[in-house]
């Protein structure tokens, strides 16, 4: 790759991520629900183990990566839930760990719906590796040296309403703005680097359409302040309970880009207790020229569902 590509690739790259959302994205957003909502914890009769792979824009020097562990381990015979969220990302020279602990009450309206109320604590550990930059101007004060790191406290809430036919969720796992500089003196402020408050409302629904077919739709949006809403919106059909099929379109990318990725997405339940699936990514913005694409790939293992055929809230 010759100099003045790396340095495009790498602006156009320094563009996306400076003016989009910090926290990962996850095209199977609808199978990572704890990452993105505490409440969630409540959701299921049983505990759960869930883990995600994603690697973003293939080929591409310093894309993102993520890695999420999820588990959920619900007491509802006391209303009560508690879980954990391991989340790792690297986004070119940086490198982030955070740790979650969770919290959820559920609130049974009646019957068939319920409310769960969840709250979360995270530490997170935030790394740059400055030794993988490259300075334009030699001796500059500003660019530090060798590996930085710092711990980030943060707290997060979130409310999840569901029912055996759908569900909406609303949430914000990181509501402290942390200073992510690692300077010390006057540059090192959160006008300069800071963890931005991110917001996510979701949603879904399944629509029988007979008794070997069904359609779920979902959407996740995301916001945060001073940037573009960023919305996925996903389809996909159920055959016989066990296969999945379908596919998201991302809103965002570059302005004259008829969005951000049209996403495939195929889910298998391949035991009572394990679910696996994968997820790839069309990008549709300016970067399409200059990667393989992202995919993704997610296991979740329910501990003890029982062996009652699977309902609705499985799918949730």
């Amino acid at each position: 790759m010759n100099t003045s590509l790396k340095y495009t690739l790498l602006l156009m790259l320094g563009y996306v991520l400076s003016t989009a959302q910090q926290d990962a994205q996850y095209t199977q957003f609808m199978f990572n629900k704890l990452a993105l909502n505490p409440a969630y914890a409540v959701s299921t009769d049983y505990a759960c183990i869930s883990g995600l792979h994603r690697s973003q824009w293939t080929g591409l020097d310093g894309a993102p990566t993520s890695q999420s562990l999820n588990a959920r381990f619900p007491m509802l015979k006391k209303n009560v839930g508690f879980g954990m969220s391991i989340n790792h990302d690297v986004i070119g020279p940086t490198n982030s760990w955070s740790f979650s602990g969770i919290y959820a009450y559920r609130f049974r309206i009646n019957e068939k719906h319920s409310l769960g109320i969840g709250l979360q604590g995270t530490l997170r550990r935030y790394q740059v590796d400055w030794s993988e930059t490259t300075t334009i101007q030699s001796g500059d004060g500003l660019v530090l040296q060798g590996e930085q790191s710092k711990i980030i406290p943060n707290v997060g809430i979130g409310l999840y309403y569901y029912t055996k036919d759908y569900y909406l969720g609303v949430s914000m796992p990181h509501i402290l703005e942390g200073d992510l500089t690692m300077y010390d003196g006057p540059a090192g402020n959160s006008d300069f680097s800071r963890e931005e408050t991110h917001l996510f409302i979701m949603g879904g629904m399944v629509f029988r359409i007979s008794d070997a077919v069904k359609l779920k739709p979902a959407f996740l949006l995301k916001y945060v302040q001073d940037t573009p809403l960023d919305l996925d919106l996903n389809a996909s059909f159920i055959f016989f309970d066990k296969f999945w099929a379908g596919a998201s379109y991302r809103l965002g990318g570059s302005f004259d880009s008829f969005g951000e990725s049209i996403d495939l997405i195929l889910q298998l339940q391949a035991t009572n207790n394990i679910r696996v699936g994968f997820a790839y990514d069309f990008t549709l913005s300016k970067l399409k020229d200059y990667n393989n694409g992202t995919y993704e790939f997610v296991v979740d293992y329910c501990l003890n569902p029982g062996n009652e055929r699977l309902t609705n809230p499985r799918f949730f």
